[in-house]
């Protein structure tokens, strides 16, 4: 791959991570992980007012990380990618692995 597509395909990649970046996108994303919700769901999963959450799930939305889909007076978000939860697992390891680094120097 010439590095004029690695620039692209980095920037592309740093859209969606940064879109993940803020503690209550990440709560939400992992919340439909296990399948999807309704907004009054997720408005109390994050404790915070229902323009708070659809301004995040607005930018979500976005980027392609979740699909709405409209029911009656509801609406449910899903996320786009089933392979989601393989990024978590990946981001478990690394904090789990920091943290022991943290502990033998601190021991």
């Amino acid at each position: 791959m010439n590095s004029r597509a690695c620039r692209d395909r980095s920037a592309q990649r740093a859209v969606v991570v940064k879109a993940l970046a803020h503690p209550s996108r990440l709560m939400i994303a992992e919340a439909l992980a296990d399948g999807e919700r309704c907004v009054c769901e997720l408005t109390a999963l994050i404790g915070a007012d229902m323009s708070t959450v659809s301004k995040h799930l607005a930018l979500m939305k976005s980027v392609g990380l979740i699909e709405p889909e409209k029911r009656g007076l509801n609406v449910y978000y899903r996320l786009s990618c089933p392979c989601f939860a393989d990024l978590l697992r990946c981001v478990d390891l690394i904090t789990r692995k920091q943290a022991a680094a943290l502990q033998r120097v601190a021991g």
